[in-house]
């Protein structure tokens, strides 16, 4: 305790101090978070903008995507697997999808694309579906 006597200090100076400087902290923390809340909310934005919408509608002809682990997976083979027929969507992001010996299942919407085959006509695309050309 004598030591500090002889260094003369001043404790309302130094608490005052300290409080300061905990408030210019404080200051310095709310900036900071507001900060990266909008960083975070501009690349979400960003993020959002670059997402393809994918809409589907009842009848579309449609690939799934085949996420089965492949030990010997060859460069040009195609993750894209046969041809399903869409039969009822959900608001919630599953598709039902039907084979073509009429079982149904349910997938989620991000695993499916539309098919954009080199078929003519709709009755060429339903004929194909059903008797296996495509």
């Amino acid at each position: 305790m004598w030591a500090l006597n002889k260094l003369n200090l001043d404790w309302g100076a130094a608490s005052s101090q300290r409080v300061n400087d905990m408030n210019e902290l404080d200051e310095f923390r709310l900036k900071a978070y507001e900060s990266s809340a909008f960083y975070k909310e501009t690349i979400k934005k960003y993020h959002d903008q670059k997402i393809e919408k994918r809409e589907f509608i009842m009848g579309d002809l449609v690939l799934l995507l085949n996420l089965r682990l492949r030990l010997f997976p060859g460069n040009l083979k195609s993750k894209w697997t046969k041809l399903f027929r869409v039969t009822q969507v959900f608001p919630h992001g599953a598709v039902e999808l039907e084979n073509k010996e009429g079982i149904r299942f349910k997938v989620n919407r991000q695993r499916i694309k539309v098919y954009m085959g080199k078929l003519e006509s709709v009755k060429e695309v339903i004929k194909a579906y059903y008797l296996d050309e495509v």
